[in-house]
């Protein structure tokens, strides 16, 4: 099988499984509930900024912490929520591992060296 039949392959058999068809359906029941989904939503949006905030190396004040972790609680509660997190995370999962798979395959034609930066005369990659 070529590489482009077996990809096509690929894509029938995860939108086939059980796992996209489970996260397929908790989304069309999270957009119906419109509660949920600004729950959802208002989760997301607070998790970001602190993502943000740990990323550019500011302290996360307690209070946010604190604030993230009672909304997952709320969200956690909402079975609508719960089954399209816990979907959304084994579709997550499986697509990492078929990440995975490929990049094990691949590693081997892969050279490091080649896919560096040329460095400048001041010793600074280039972009």
């Amino acid at each position: 099988m070529n590489p482009h039949d077996a990809a096509h392959a690929l894509a029938k058999s995860l939108r086939e499984s059980a796992d996209f068809k489970e996260l397929k359906g908790a989304q069309a029941e999270l957009k119906t509930d419109q509660s949920a989904r600004s729950m959802l939503l208002d989760f997301r949006n607070e998790q970001l900024e602190v993502q943000k905030q740990q990323l550019s190396g500011v302290k996360i004040a307690p209070e946010q912490e604190e604030k993230l972790e009672k909304l997952y609680e709320v969200i956690n509660m909402n079975n609508t929520i719960k089954r399209f997190l816990q979907a959304e995370y084994r579709v997550a999962v499986l697509l990492r591992d078929i990440h995975k798979i490929i990049g094990d395959a691949t590693e081997e034609i892969i050279d490091p060296e080649l896919m560096t930066l040329p460095e400048d005369k001041d010793g600074n990659s280039e972009e």
